[in-house]
């Protein structure tokens, strides 16, 4: 079915995204992300940058200064199409309780007149950010879905009484609600109309493509041609096995305690830490740690493939509880030995990584994990089997005609009223 025929048939002309993280900034691997750019050669997609869960507090925020920056940036930059179909938008918001109060009376002006540049006016209304519940009445969409892939009421920082609120009302009004954690829809069900499952997915081209490049490589004595140039580096001055964790450093995700545990056990590894982090300057002194920051999207895979060992140091906080952690299929693609801790979603594929209780099995797992790279690599093939099913083409195809559905049943009703 062509596009034109697609949107013929669609009870709605475009979508409008209000995104859970900010295009400009965050790791484009996250499920909004992924699964818009895929609707967009569909449907034209409105992506609208966060509108925060949280007023940044200049005491106690050692990155303060860092998200105020980046936020004006974002906010500068305006309306962008940054690929056919899918167009980004910053609009002017102001976080928090006091801030919603004074922006809201212009957030949805701003919004509608941004949709009708792309020629959308009849949206489906898809909202990540809680933060979007009170656009739901003031953008009348065709139709309303909450994507449910984070436990936002748990983020630390937040006014989760507020959040509380915002996601309540979005359960109420919303035509369906997709998740990505199979135990957080359970647990939900009786309080949406409709519910939809989507794990996470992954690209499944670009980061197996990585992985088995540099293995090629590294059995011809040539590996180093790919491998990032900062990793080049640990290793010129260093000596031992590549320890890899790719993506955000924070609290209410990242263990430090027992990290810090595992890389002193295994001090004869270089444990090299690719995102930004969050945590207390100097909280992590050791000698066999490297923090790289943040990378392009586009360059996680081939820090991923330059590993040994890959790992998820994850705390059991209530976020981490109801996540559905994207990572987990991008580093089995890459074909690298995983170690992670505990959580529900690894439910399907804990045959195939090292889960640890404790830093001593951590530490333990990582070294089985090393030793059995040779048999690891002879799965392979078998894994990016189980991962063709999983990839972000396939689960935007499932959302597609999701939509179309739930937005075909809602124009029903509205008629028979």
């Amino acid at each position: 079915m062509t596009n034109n025929e697609i949107l013929a048939e669609s009870p709605f002309d475009g979508i409008i995204c209000i995104g859970g993280e900010d295009w400009w900034y965050h790791n484009r691997g996250h499920f909004d992300f992924q699964v818009m750019r895929r609707l967009a050669r569909r449907w034209p997609v409105l992506f609208v940058n966060s509108l925060g869960v949280r007023m940044p507090s200049v005491r106690g925020d050692q990155m303060f200064a860092s998200r105020i920056m980046r936020k004006l940036k974002s906010l500068s930059r305006g309306l962008v199409e940054v690929e056919p179909g899918f167009s980004v938008f910053s609009p002017f918001v102001v976080p928090g309780q006091t801030g919603q109060k004074l922006s809201n009376w212009a957030l949805a002006p701003q919004i509608k007149v941004a949709a009708v540049r792309m020629g959308v006016r009849n949206p489906l209304l898809w909202v990540h950010c809680p933060a979007g519940a009170s656009l739901v009445a003031q953008l009348d969409p065709v139709g309303t879905v909450l994507q449910r892939t984070d436990r936002f009421e748990a983020f630390p920082e937040a006014d989760q009484a507020v959040i509380g609120a915002q996601i309540k009302l979005m359960r109420d009004v919303a035509d369906l609600v997709v998740y990505a954690a199979p135990h957080l829809e359970e647990e939900e069900r009786g309080a949406v109309r409709q519910s939809l499952l989507v794990t996470h997915g992954v690209d499944l081209e670009s980061f197996s493509s990585a992985g088995k490049a540099h293995q090629f490589e590294a059995g011809t004595g040539a590996g180093s041609r790919f491998l990032p140039q900062d990793v080049a580096e640990i290793l010129e001055r260093t000596s031992g096995p590549l320890v890899g964790f790719t993506g955000g450093i924070d609290r209410h995700t990242f263990d430090p305690e027992l990290f810090l545990e595992v890389a002193r056990q295994r001090s004869e590894c270089q444990f090299v830490m690719v995102g930004s982090c969050s945590l207390p300057e100097g909280w992590c002194s050791l000698e066999n740690v490297h923090f790289l920051g943040r990378k392009c999207y586009d360059e996680i895979a081939s820090y991923m493939a330059a590993m040994d060992v890959l790992i998820m140091p994850w705390n059991d906080s209530e976020w981490i509880k109801a996540c559905n952690p994207i990572k987990l299929k991008e580093y089995l693609a890459v074909g690298r030995p995983i170690v992670t801790t505990g959580f529900r979603a690894l439910d399907g594929w804990r045959d195939v990584v090292r889960v640890a209780a404790d830093a001593d099995e951590f530490a333990d797992g990582i070294t089985e994990a090393l030793a059995g790279r040779t048999d690891y690599a002879r799965r392979f093939d078998k894994i990016l089997g189980r991962l063709a099913l999983e990839t972000w083409d396939a689960k935007a195809d499932m959302i597609a005609a999701e939509l179309i559905a739930v937005a075909g049943k809602r124009a029903d009703m509205l008629q028979a009223a």
